[in-house]
């Protein structure tokens, strides 16, 4: 284990104010991952082509709104900072057009209740690029130490997870079954996540503190940003790391659901199932924080990836009757996995961006994590259409007690094997992710002889 003497500690209160905001992300992202394709379906009555051409709109449209917010917030100068104005400003909107996802109107056209939830979804997804891009964004601004980073990424993915957790469990507590008997009481679990999402990012604004000398930094144009990011080689494939990782991810979202009810005819041992992987995905956190500063990131995020992959391609096995135990086995193997997947890729992308800064002397924070997250974006709008236009050819039959042998089979598929190439992909891109430990700390040495050159030296 390679330790600095002169590293780098924040302060509990900051570590849990910054990472208590992602809990609305993760409750938000979930909830409309899991559940959104099913609402449209089953309760509202569009049809899954329909469905996914409304996810389509939303999630390319973010491909041009993520830069452009990235960009506007690094140039951001107030007294609270570059990002911190933004959760202020935006996390009420953020909360309402989550809730207004949920709400079916009177009217019942086709088209017009198309229309209705395509222009929503849109806005949802500004709100939410409003307040999650500067969010994102804070993380290098916080800490310039590559182990406190990925503690930093811990206690925000233990937000993460957990949210994810309750995003599984709690709406179909409240919502029963999604039947169109039952469109009150979607309404009203959009309503109450969308303030359980809203406010933990007031917490944030309230706990965090932004560094100065990074928002007196000079920013360079947009185009000559864009070109840096793509010629940083550890940025590309920790971009490649990302989408991969949760590309799988969104696609094990939008169908586990699917698989346990109609192929295992498990759904009453859904929540069982599902809360396994994830407690144990909470629990797994500091095992791999421990990795990560024992081996490096990338080593750590291998090694997880490939429990997650392995139960994944072990999924291909499981018919009707596997005894509980078994699958609840695999869940937890899962579940190893998705800790690293949910810390390790995101504690990654501050490095790079350091690499940058002593490549050009400037930091678009904002703009790189712009990048980064459409790449999340580029998942939903490979993975949810995907999945909802796959259930369309398949003769997927919304509220049947029984699907197709098509159907199944097209559930299977999505379900095990797709996301195991998937994980190995973002194996592959790990293995040539060019940054270290030791050139990572080359790279703040040699920043921190500049910083002291440009002000004089040593003081």
């Amino acid at each position: 284990m390679d330790e600095r003497p002169d590293r780098e500690h924040l302060s509990f209160r900051t570590r849990l104010s910054y990472a208590v905001g992602d809990l609305g992300f993760s409750l938000t992202g979930t909830i409309v991952a899991v559940y959104f394709g099913i609402f449209l379906i089953a309760v509202v009555g569009l049809a899954p082509g329909v469905a996914a051409i409304i996810v389509l709109v939303g999630r390319l449209w973010d491909w041009i709104n993520d830069p452009l917010m990235g960009y506007i917030s690094d140039r951001t100068r107030s007294k609270w900072g570059r990002r911190r104005p933004f959760l202020l400003l935006g996390f009420i909107p953020f909360g309402i057009l989550f809730a207004m996802l949920w709400w079916i109107p009177p009217w019942t056209s086709i088209l017009g209740r198309t229309l209705y939830y395509a222009v929503v979804y849109v806005l949802y997804e500004a709100a939410a690029t409003f307040v999650y891009m500067p969010y994102f964004a804070l993380t290098p601004e916080l800490t310039l130490d590559y182990d406190e980073r990925t503690t930093l990424t811990s206690f925000r993915m233990f937000f993460s997870i957990a949210g994810s957790l309750l995003s599984y469990t709690v709406p179909l507590l409240i919502v029963v079954a999604f039947r169109p008997e039952n469109g009150s009481r979607v309404w009203l679990m959009g309503a109450l996540f969308g303030v359980l999402s809203a406010l933990p990012l007031l917490f944030t604004f309230l706990g965090t503190r932004e560094r100065q000398e990074y928002q007196e930094q000079a920013q360079p144009a947009l185009l000559p940003s864009l070109r840096a990011a793509l010629q940083n080689r550890a940025f590309v494939f920790a971009a490649g790391i990302y989408l991969l990782t949760w590309t799988a991810m969104d696609v094990l979202n939008a169908l586990l659901l699917f698989f346990l009810k109609y192929h295992m005819k498990m759904e009453a041992q859904s929540d069982l199932i599902m809360g396994t992987i994830f407690v144990v995905a909470l629990l797994a956190l500091p095992l791999w924080e421990r990795a990560s500063r024992r081996w490096n990131k990338r080593w750590a995020y291998i090694a997880g990836v490939a429990f997650f992959a392995g139960a994944q391609i072990a999924v291909v096995s499981l018919q009707p009757g596997t005894p509980l135990w078994l699958i609840l086995t695999l869940a937890g193997l899962a579940g190893v996995g998705v800790g690293a997947a949910h810390i390790i890729p995101w504690s990654i992308i501050p490095d790079a961006i350091e690499l940058d800064e002593l490549r050009t002397g400037q930091r678009p924070e904002g703009l790189f994590y712009s990048l980064i997250t459409p790449m999340n974006k580029v998942a939903g709008s490979i993975a949810i259409p995907l999945v909802l236009a796959m259930l369309e050819w398949t003769g997927y039959v919304a509220n049947a007690p029984e699907q197709p042998a098509s159907a199944v089979l097209g559930i299977r598929i999505m379900v095990g094997p797709l996301p195991a190439v998937l994980l190995c992909g973002g194996i592959v891109f790990a293995l040539l992710y060019p940054l270290s430990r030791q050139r990572h700390r080359q790279v703040r040495d040699e920043l921190e002889r500049r910083r002291l050159s440009a002000t004089g030296g040593d003081q």
